[in-house]
């Protein structure tokens, strides 16, 4: 049996034994697990079945609860264009042409156009990076460069009612036309990626992303739930920072557009929502002694920042006492520096948690979705992060992915259940 597209290389059936393929990184692993094996496979719904050109036309044609971007872009003197970072799956090559050219038409030269990488907190692009993320004809074109979370590259213009101070890059704040992008999934945080997500945390303060982070601690959200305050809270700062137009797409771990929409920020987000939620909840509720999940190779799995966010979906179809076998390259090791320090540094987990309890601090706080996890189970790492770090996390390293899956799984017991993610960073329990 093999499976393409689903972030499985192959699986095949041979000798008495399945032979599985996993992504890793740009690359994968393979290992082999007893024929009679009591296993599950853990899939999203990747399936895209028409032209994504025409699906990104159509939504640019028809947006939701606005004019046209052509209309709306009319009589501005610039505009600038809010896009993704490589961390993110938005293949924002496939439409930034179209933009242009509905901005082109309504009278905007290239030279009043600037396209910014939505960075938040996430680490500065380099020149490569920059033109792989927006393509080469628009970066010969347009002005691309990276946000900056300094306070004195950003301004002050709010503080929502949540008590969130809201400071915006300095060049959106001046910005004519601002133009919001990005791709939908959901999201721990915010419940579903997108919409107001470009504005904050991507184009805010420091002090503004670990302000409204730090709701989470009061206000913890569930992936697919939007309507939480966490979410509300970013909303809120649409009052001091318009977005004048939104353009979302759905794409599944290749990239490839499932869906888009475009339109007013909140109610265009909100049907992307809609069309978004039925592909990434797994229709599997059980939980499962042993579960080895792939975040899904590059980007998902650049750095354990990142990489976490598959662990916890990993543990919500893991029994208690369970296994989980964490597959992540993470060649950028922490993706976080704060994170990293606070590691290396701080000798006591519960002493961590202690802090972080008593004050949010934004990347550390990564220790308590960690710490929670392995409460209740144990966790095996397959990666580049040197081996002292991946013990100081509190993980197993793993050296030889064969040796740690027999030891965990055995010669195929029928009363051990296994399950597999080869998206982990993708597929959401339904039980959430």
């Amino acid at each position: 049996m093999f499976f393409y597209g689903l972030g499985i290389i192959n699986s095949i059936k041979r000798r008495g034994v399945l032979h599985i393929n996993l992504r890793y990184g740009k690359s994968s692993v393979r290992f082999t697990l007893p024929e009679h094996t009591q296993l599950q496979w853990l899939l999203y719904n990747s399936s895209a079945d028409i032209n994504e050109k025409n699906k990104i036309a159509h939504a640019l044609a028809c947006p939701i609860g606005t004019p046209s971007l052509r209309e709306i872009a009319r009589h501005r003197q610039n505009a600038i264009i809010l896009i993704s970072d490589r961390s993110r799956l938005c293949p924002s090559y496939l439409f930034l042409e179209a933009l242009l050219q509905e901005l082109n038409e309504a009278g905007l030269e290239d030279n009043q156009i600037k396209i910014m990488i939505a960075l938040g907190m996430h680490r500065k692009q380099t020149t490569q990076e920059m033109i792989e993320l927006v393509g080469i004809s628009v970066w010969n074109r347009i002005d691309v460069f990276n946000h900056s979370s300094l306070q004195k590259d950003c301004v002050h213009v709010g503080i929502t009612s949540r008590g969130t101070p809201i400071e915006i890059n300095t060049q959106v704040v001046h910005a004519d036309l601002r133009i919001a992008t990005g791709n939908i999934e959901p999201h721990r945080l915010t419940g579903m990626s997108g919409g107001v997500k470009a504005l904050v945390p991507g184009v805010a303060s420091h002090k503004t992303i670990e302000a409204n982070h730090a709701l989470s601690q009061k206000h913890p959200s569930v992936p697919g739930e939007i309507m939480t305050p966490i979410r509300a809270d970013l909303e809120e700062a649409l009052q001091f920072v318009p977005i004048h137009f939104l353009f979302n797409l759905i794409v599944n771990q290749e990239r490839e557009v499932l869906s888009a929409v475009a339109g007013d920020i909140i109610e265009a987000h909100r049907a992307g929502v809609r069309s978004a939620s039925p592909h990434f909840f797994s229709s599997v509720k059980q939980t499962y002694d042993v579960v080895i999940a792939s975040a899904g190779g590059f980007p998902k799995d650049m750095q354990l920042y990142q990489a976490i966010k598959t662990l916890q979906n990993a543990a919500d179809f893991t029994k208690p006492n369970g296994s989980i076998v964490l597959i992540a390259r993470c060649e950028e090791i922490f993706g976080n520096g704060l994170l990293q320090y606070w590691i290396e540094t701080i000798q006591d987990r519960k002493e961590m948690v202690r802090m972080l309890e008593e004050r949010f601090v934004l990347g550390p706080h990564k220790i308590l979705h960690i710490s929670t996890i392995l409460q209740k189970h144990s966790v095996f790492l397959l990666s580049e992060v040197p081996k002292p770090l991946v013990e100081l996390l509190g993980f197993e390293p793993i050296e030889d992915l064969q040796q740690i899956l027999d030891q965990l799984v055995g010669s195929g017991n029928p009363e051990k259940t296994i399950a597999i993610m080869p998206n982990g960073a993708l597929t959401f329990s339904p039980q959430l």
